[in-house]
């Protein structure tokens, strides 16, 4: 059977709103429209497609076909305002990019790498923050348009690129160490001494511990601290120990002396970046010189 895509702009406005805020509710304070009115809207959109597009759940999330359909809105939107720009009389019209990065490459070689390039393309950003175990979720649920992650495998459509690796270590400042490590980072010291994780979806501390130590997660007491530079402050001012990458420990050196727990232990995190195989001429560009980017500073 043919099906003839002629979607309604208020429709699909109306979905994405429902998926973007989390429910009907905040999709009609969004919209200035009622919840019966956005409901209705999602309904004959639904009706029209031949399948359902939303889980009635709190918070509201797409199905199979809904993810498929807000990739393709999202991509849609992209292309709009990127012929929009190379047709504009002047070319000053900027271009937006919305992106789920981790939280170590924002704060450590993403601006230093792409500032410049950002600046000179007329790039908005449009960031969400997400554990790079996770961001990749956002990309294959329309939420974003490309992301940073350790999934080497592209899902289809995309392609996946290698961006370099990310190396960390794991540290701890002097204080800390006098306090709960008088003897090395042994099993039954690291059972009472904190953690310092950026949040909950964190692996990085976890997975070490399990290796070396034999440590389950909840064997021992943890922080949560999202943001490099937060995490990076809470473990350097004593309130735990944790993985910090090396990028951020050569930037601090000299200013604050770190003790490395596992010296000869580093992990290191391979990152790929992720983005459609079709898209415009713009974003390719931009992609290209994102990947090029990344490879001068990471290894």
């Amino acid at each position: 059977m043919n099906l003839n895509l002629n979607l309604n702009p208020k429709h699909t406005e109306a979905f994405r709103a429902v998926i973007e805020t989390g429910s009907f509710e905040q999709a009609a304070v969004r919209l200035h429209l009622t919840s019966p009115a956005i409901s209705q809207r999602v309904h004959a959109l639904e009706s029209m497609l031949g399948n359902a597009l939303i889980v009635r759940s709190r918070p509201a999330r797409a199905t199979s076909t809904g993810h498929r359909l807000m990739q393709y809105l999202k991509r849609a939107q992209m292309l709009e305002a990127d012929l929009a720009a190379e047709l504009a009389v002047e070319q000053d019209a900027p271009m937006r990019l919305v992106l789920a990065l981790n939280a170590d490459s924002i704060g450590t070689w993403f601006f230093p790498a792409l500032s410049d390039l950002l600046i000179r393309e007329k790039v908005l950003l449009d960031l969400t923050v997400e554990d790079q175990d996770h961001t990749y979720t956002l990309l294959e649920t329309g939420m974003a348009i490309g992301c940073i992650s350790t999934e080497p495998k592209p899902m289809r459509g995309c392609s996946a690129e290698l961006l370099g690796v990310m190396r960390y270590w794991l540290v701890a400042a002097e204080a800390f160490c006098d306090r709960w490590f008088v003897d090395g980072l042994t099993r039954k010291a690291a059972r009472s001494a904190p953690v310092v994780a950026y949040t909950h979806k964190d692996t990085l501390q976890s997975s070490f511990l399990l290796s070396k130590l034999g440590l389950p997660e909840g064997a021992y007491p943890c922080h949560y601290v999202p943001g490099a530079a937060s995490h990076f402050n809470a473990i350097r001012y004593g309130l735990g120990y944790g993985m910090v990458p090396e990028l951020l420990l050569k930037a601090s050196a000299g200013k604050h002396e770190m003790i490395y727990l596992a010296p000869n232990k580093p992990l290191e995190l391979a990152l790929y970046w992720h983005t459609w195989k079709v898209q415009s001429p713009r974003m390719e560009n931009l992609s290209r010189q994102i990947i090029s980017a990344a490879r001068k500073i990471l290894k």
